[in-house]
Parts: C-alpha cells; sequence; structure tokens
C-alpha cells in the first residue's frame, strides 16, 4: 500500500473482491488501492472483469468475497446519495431517453445535492456552467447532446460527473473524490483521445480528484496513468507503479501480442508499440 503525493494512505480500497453473474465468477480476489490523488488505470482483455470492478467499487455491486471501502467504511453500507456526492462513474457510452441540451445533461449530475422533489436552483445552474467550463464545452450549453461529436458529448458527460461531485472543500480529508471512468476513449479518433486526456490530467491538476480508468489503451495508460492494475480472467496478474508493470514480458502474457515498452525522450513517457500476435499460445 502506497501513500499519496500529501503523505496520506488511500482511502478508496478493495481487498480479496469476488463476484460473478450467476455460475460465472467475474471477478477472482481481487485487490487494488487508490491514493485520494491518485490516478489508477485498470488493463485486461475483453472479459476479464474490468467494468464488474468499477461497479465493485462504486458500490453499485455487492462482491459475493472481500470488500471495497471508502475511508473504512464498506461502500454498499454508505447511503448511496452520500455515495454519488463523493465518486461519480462515466460509463463508456450514454444513452438518452429524450434529446436534451448539453446543460441539461450535466445538470442531471446534480442529483444527489437536491432534496426529495426539489428541483435545479442557481447554485446548480452555476455548479453546472462551472463544470462545462472546466471540461471546454461551455459553448456547447445550448447543443443537443445528439448533434455533438464522440468527444463532445464524452466532454459533457465527464462535466456531469464533475456537477455531481460539487466543489470540494480545501483542506478537509473527507471531500476527497473519485471519477471512475470505463474506457473514456473508446470509438474516439486520435485527436480526441488526446483531447480526453488532455483533460483528466488538467482536471486532477486543478482539483482534488483521484481518477480510475478502466481501458484497452495502452499508450493512454502508459501516458497518464500513475499506477496500473492488470486483470486477466478476474485474477490480477500484476499491480504496482506503471513503469514496472507495463513491461514487454507482461503485455504478453495479458494480451498474446509481443510489444516494445521505450521511454519516448520527446513525449517523456512510456510508450507501447504492438509488433505481432504471440505465436507461442501466451495468451493461454
Amino acid at each position: 500500500m502506497a501513500m499519496d503525493r500529501t503523505g496520506r494512505w488511500p482511502v478508496l480500497l478493495a481487498r480479496d473482491v469476488a463476484f460473478g453473474y450467476r455460475a460465472t465468477e467475474v471477478l477472482r480476489g481481487v485487490s487494488l488501492d487508490v491514493p485520494a490523488d491518485g490516478f489508477v488505470g485498470i488493463l485486461g482483455p475483453n472479459g476479464s472483469g474490468k467494468t464488474t470492478l468499477l461497479r465493485a467499487l462504486a458500490g453499485t455491486i455487492r462482491p459475493s468475497r472481500g470488500s471495497v471501502t471508502l475511508d473504512g467504511v464498506d461502500v454498499t453500507r454508505i447511503p448511496r446519495q452520500r455515495i454519488a456526492r463523493r465518486m461519480a462513474v462515466v460509463p463508456q457510452e450514454t444513452r438518452l431517453a429524450f434529446d436534451f441540451s448539453a446543460l441539461e445533461v450535466v445538470l442531471m449530475g446534480r442529483y444527489p445535492h437536491l432534496g426529495r422533489f426539489e428541483v435545479e436552483g442557481p447554485a446548480d445552474l452555476a455548479s453546472a456552467r462551472e463544470a462545462l467550463a472546466a471540461t471546454g464545452t461551455a459553448d456547447l450549453a445550448e447543443r443537443q447532446f445528439t448533434t455533438l461529436s464522440g468527444g463532445e458529448k464524452q466532454r459533457v458527460i465527464i462535466a456531469s460527473a464533475l456537477a455531481q461531485l460539487g466543489t470540494p472543500v480545501p483542506g478537509s480529508d473527507a471531500d476527497s473524490r473519485f471519477l471512475l471512468l470505463d474506457e473514456p476513449t473508446a470509438a474516439l479518433d486520435l485527436a480526441y483521445q488526446l483531447e480526453i486526456a488532455s483533460l483528466l490530467h488538467e482536471l486532477r491538476r486543478r482539483t482534488r480528484l483521484a481518477i480510475v480508468v478502466s481501458t484497452h489503451d495502452l499508450n493512454f495508460a502508459a501516458a497518464g496513468c500513475e499506477a496500473l492494475l492488470l486483470l486477466k480472467q478476474g485474477k490480477v496478474l500484476a499491480a504496482g507503479p506503471t513503469a514496472e508493470v507495463l513491461t514487454p514480458d507482461r503485455i504478453r502474457q495479458l494480451y498474446g501480442v509481443r510489444a516494445d515498452v521505450t521511454r519516448h525522450p520527446g513525449a517523456g513517457h512510456l510508450v507501447v508499440v504492438p509488433i505481432a500476435r504471440d505465436q507461442d499460445g501466451a495468451r493461454r
């Protein structure tokens, strides 16, 4: 267990988590530490349990074994409204039943701050506009969500998550907030992938925000994540600092692909170059 940059211990912890759907076990004894200001990536092939682990971290599913705790309290025992003020999930794909504007979509994130039957007020509108500005989408506020590009939609959904989390109280340990993203760059072109990566780094730099991201994009993980968890068939293949975990041998074990991993002198971070499918059956 490693301290975060401020010397604090992790506050979101998964310990020996197991979970299954009917007779199929998806997670098998998974443990993960997320510091209050961490940037953690979860990597693994399709069906490895990445999305299920995010759901367990968010408390929307109850592990059959093990636990997930926030500040030492089991997340499944914390009222959902309280959890929603500390933790927001950005799904891989967002579909709306009606045609809302971008501002209306972001305002939906304010639900945990409203009482029963209460409607959004000036403070909620200000929070929504602040979140739009933080994600560079203020000029899209009146646009219909369905007319936006893939990258614009993803930014607006992240803005909604920020509005949900609200503004932290400076200096408070209890205000640590967590943004969980499931494949945030999936189906985006290269320019939008870079935009989303840059946005997440900027948000983390300017706010007290921990980020956990499930991704297939090895270079996204290499460039942004401080720590990685590699999942294979629901089990932890490796976990730790990115530079120690993201190695050619581990990529071969995880994906059955031979790859070079080097530190790019211009970019200043690791770069992964896939070479070929492994012919030795390493993905068994």
